[in-house]
């Protein structure tokens, strides 16, 4: 018996550890958080390769743009938006099984009204590597909004 509520309390503290420390996220001086060297960090702020994914581009309002953005986030699955401010969202995604947290940023740097360049910062909380799983989820982002274009 003892050894079942042993195992049930590893289990539980495990799952508690998965979403990790909520790290300093957020815009400074028009950039976002740089990633850490780990390769479960994609940017478009990136000066690295490794670790550099494209910015989405739109066009429309900036209003319109995140409008849009604010629906294809609602409409995924393990979802949580956390902020929401003129010019920055941050959602947090969880994974399936292990209940992983990853947070994902977006920033409207403020250019030409008629072509919005939304930078994009997505990173697991806790591991080493994601097998690309951050650069995926902005990938699909980026294509939804080619479908709705």
């Amino acid at each position: 018996m003892n050894k079942q509520v042993s195992i049930i309390l590893f289990s539980f503290v495990f799952m508690m550890g998965c979403s990790g420390t909520i790290p300093k996220l957020g815009v400074t001086s028009g950039q976002l958080t740089p990633c850490p060297s780990k390769p479960n960090c994609v940017s478009s702020q990136a000066t690295d390769k490794d670790h550099y994914i494209p910015p989405i581009n739109f066009t429309g309002t900036p209003q319109d743009t995140q409008n849009k953005l604010l629906q294809i986030l609602n409409a995924l699955e393990r979802t949580k938006v956390i902020v929401v401010q003129e010019s920055y969202i941050r959602v947090e995604f969880t994974s399936k099984i292990f209940k992983f947290v990853d947070d994902v940023e977006f920033s409207f740097p403020p250019k030409n009204i008629e072509q919005i360049i939304i930078n994009v910062r997505s990173a697991s909380r806790i591991g080493y590597s994601d097998l690309g799983a951050n650069q995926k989820r902005i990938e699909q982002i980026r294509t939804q909004f080619k479908e709705d274009e």
